[in-house]
């Protein structure tokens, strides 16, 4: 198990994407869809940290179902 949301390897490639992104993201003139791409990078590993923090394994599987059905 682990100690922190830090210590997962989906986290961290999480957020190394989100950077990604973002620098991608830095020459476009296109305010909204940058905007939008921008919250959506970041919410990547947010949501992952959330789920993490979850009391068990079972809560984490429960609340992660209906995002990743989303995608």
């Amino acid at each position: 198990m682990y100690k922190s949301f830090e210590e997962l390897e989906v986290w961290k490639r999480a957020c190394t994407l989100s950077v990604e992104i973002i620098n991608v993201l830095k020459g476009c003139k296109e305010f909204e869809l940058k905007n939008q791409m921008t919250k959506s990078a970041i919410s990547i590993p947010s949501n992952i940290a959330e789920g993490a923090e979850r009391n068990s394994k079972k809560e984490f599987i429960q609340w992660k179902s209906p995002r990743c059905s989303r995608a």
